[in-house]
């Protein structure tokens, strides 16, 4: 029963990058939704739940959630310039060598020769595993597109790395994050999609209104984690979580009917695969 809570989070993220896609929308209105129905969750969680609040827990945490709020708009970029089956393999793959490398290098995680040797596998398969990802059969003239899309998920990646170190090296618990998070999250995003001279739509329409379901969703398998950590251990959570990337890859692929080739889609398939046993080991590591 344990092991199905600590899967909720890999099912809930898994299917949210299809849900926003499915929804449509441009990446500001995107953006703006999607932080809005996180804060939607973050006040409902308030009422049932009993933070401990000081200075330096509401000050982290909404800095914290402007970084979530950076990261979540350059992964949309991504997803529009380079779909979500190459996108999310990618970002799910930076995120997992950004994280360890901060977490051997600030924190000191890996003391022992066995999390060394685990651990440099694990990255090595992550790597591998972006690479195949990333592969395309055909050289296109949108390769412009794919580099603009990479520097997307690199910047991305910084800000959800960001979201997650500085929270630990705070030692912050989740919980009492939740509400100021949610509040950065959204005065970052309406910061950052005031203008664009590149989209005229407004941010605030009806289809606005229907992507706050996936900052919903996302907000719910973030609790969902954090209770799954606490029945199964860090560790075991954390590995299991890496398991969304499987379900939004290939859902992007027969879903979203995203076009590949066969060898394309074969390359993809064992990336995924590279990237989630890299995922498990690097959860091997921090246990």
């Amino acid at each position: 029963m344990n092991i199905m809570i600590a899967l909720i989070p890999a099912l809930l993220w898994g299917f949210m990058p299809l849900l926003i896609t499915k929804i449509g929308g441009t990446t500001r209105q995107q953006t703006t939704g999607i932080t809005f129905g996180a804060l939607i969750f973050a006040c409902i969680a308030f009422i049932f739940t009993d933070p401990v609040y000081t200075a330096e827990t509401v000050i982290v945490s909404f800095v914290t959630g402007c970084l979530w709020s950076v990261g979540q708009m350059f992964q949309l970029k991504s997803f529009k310039l380079i779909g979500v089956s190459k996108a999310m393999p990618i970002s799910t793959g930076m995120q997992l060598v950004g994280t360890t490398l901060c977490g051997v290098l600030l924190f000191h995680e890996w003391d022992t020769t066995f999390r060394i040797v685990f651990g440099f596998i694990a990255l090595a398969l992550i790597i591998i595993g972006i690479f195949m990802t990333s592969y395309a059969e055909k050289e296109e003239a949108g390769q412009a597109t794919l580099n603009r899309g990479l520097l997307a998920l690199a910047i991305s990646s910084a800000g959800y790395i960001s979201y997650v170190v500085i929270i630990q090296g705070f030692a912050i618990n989740g919980f009492d994050a939740i509400l100021p998070q949610a509040i950065g999250m959204v005065i970052a995003a309406l910061i950052m999609t005031a203008r664009s001279k590149d989209d005229k739509e407004s941010r605030f329409i009806k289809r606005t209104a229907w992507l706050t379901i996936p900052g919903m969703i996302w907000a719910i398998g973030n609790v969902a984690m954090l209770y799954a950590n606490s029945l199964v251990g860090v560790a075991t959570g954390f590995s299991l979580s890496q398991l969304g990337v499987v379900i939004s890859t290939l859902g992007a692929i027969l879903l979203l009917n995203e076009r590949k080739t066969r060898k394309e889609i074969l390359f993809v398939i064992i990336g995924v695969i590279l990237v989630v046993i890299g995922g498990v080991l690097i959860g091997i590591t921090k246990a």
